[in-house]
């Protein structure tokens, strides 16, 4: 991975987090960027713009995809919360995934911790996830079918 792929997004985001454009946030910012690069320590190695470009186009999916589940999911829970009669069925699911890689499987489990009503307790050495849902009843349908598109999006985030 070239040191450009993570110094550039690193630097982007401070500047998003802190609106501050002026000359001294971005002398900061660039330090910032600068040492979280060394820290990581990317091997060197020329960028492929086809590559990048999938990348980019793969993670911008993946937020909108993820964005999407945080509401509808959010919407589902408080409606169960807010029901009188309460009707969950609390269960653990064992959602297999076959990304490969300690980041992309991060990512994966947050994004289904992030989820209202889930929460990886968790992983075991084969990559199977267990999954606490607030109704289990239909969950495991619902995140197999998620989990095809968010593990095809992470092998392009990821590789």
């Amino acid at each position: 991975m070239h040191p450009l792929l993570i110094f550039t997004p690193t630097l982007l985001a401070y500047l998003g987090l802190t609106a501050n454009f002026e000359l001294a946030n971005l002398i900061l910012g660039s330090l910032i960027a600068g040492g979280i690069t060394a820290l990581v320590r990317p091997e060197p190695g020329t960028i492929n713009i086809r590559r990048t470009i999938n990348f980019l186009w793969s993670l911008l999916q993946y937020l909108a995809i993820l964005a999407f589940d945080l509401v509808k999911s959010g919407i589902i829970v408080a409606r169960i919360v807010l029901s009188p009669s309460l009707p969950i069925r609390p269960g653990i699911v064992a959602i297999p995934t076959e990304v490969r890689g300690d980041w992309a499987v991060a990512l994966n489990a947050h994004a289904l911790t992030l989820t209202p009503g889930e929460m990886v307790v968790e992983i075991d050495q084969q990559g199977i996830m267990y999954t606490h849902c607030l109704d289990a009843t239909h969950a495991e349908e619902y995140i197999l079918e998620a989990q095809e598109l968010r593990q095809k999006l992470l092998k392009n985030i990821a590789d």
